[in-house]
């Protein structure tokens, strides 16, 4: 296992959703570099997580990728959008971390090309940034990170004040982990899916 997939090993899965917050995704693409810091994610506990695909032992081609090492890129259709989870924890355990928002970086234009839409809603919510980012296929699925043309670096300039917690977006409530504090974001930051205007932190972003 290299250095960069220990990152994604070896503690809890929340532990490391919360520590994405403030790293750079990125990705080389046809049109250019495009990048942001992760300011949402959302941990999925895998086999006893109700909300997780692989509730349950389940292990499909769909799923497969979340089988795979640490680090792995877990990307995946749901209602016609792509969403990207990093795959953590040792292979065989089937856990992972959602990338829910980001905060442009580099590609902005590239990005507003892409979306042919401006502010917060650029990438405030997964479908959103995988638009973004013209990802729109699972061509880089079961790839890893380490490796792939969609990256994140592990190394920032960026820290939370304020991590906040709630529940995960889009769940079925109704499992057995459906409302456990699992989402994970940079307080106050406008990038976050469903922010209130009230609550944004305008000047600093919710950064320290």
């Amino acid at each position: 296992m290299t250095n960069y997939q220990s990152f994604y090993t070896n503690r809890e899965t929340t532990a490391i959703a919360k520590d994405l917050l403030g790293k750079v995704l990125s990705y080389r693409s046809e049109q250019g570099v495009v990048s942001g810091y992760i300011v949402e994610t959302e941990a999925y506990l895998g086999q006893q997580d109700s909300a997780a695909h692989a509730f349950n032992g389940r292990r499909t081609a769909f799923t497969e990728a979340l089988y795979g090492q640490p680090g792995t890129i877990y990307i995946y259709q749901l209602r016609q959008q792509y969403m990207f989870d990093v795959v953590v924890q040792d292979e065989g355990n089937p856990q992972g971390v959602l990338i829910r928002g980001i905060e442009p970086l580099l590609g902005r234009s590239i990005m507003l090309r892409n979306r042919v839409i401006d502010g917060v809603n650029l990438t405030n919510g997964p479908g959103k940034l995988m638009q973004a980012f013209g990802i729109q296929s699972k061509q880089m699925n079961m790839q890893l990170l380490e490796n792939a043309d969609l990256t994140v670096k592990l190394t920032t300039d960026h820290y939370p004040a304020q991590i906040a917690a709630s529940t995960r977006i889009g769940v079925n409530a109704n499992g057995a982990t459906g409302l456990q504090p699992y989402r994970f974001y940079v307080a106050h930051n406008p990038y976050v899916s469903r922010m209130k205007k009230s609550e944004m932190d305008l000047k600093r972003h919710g950064w320290s």
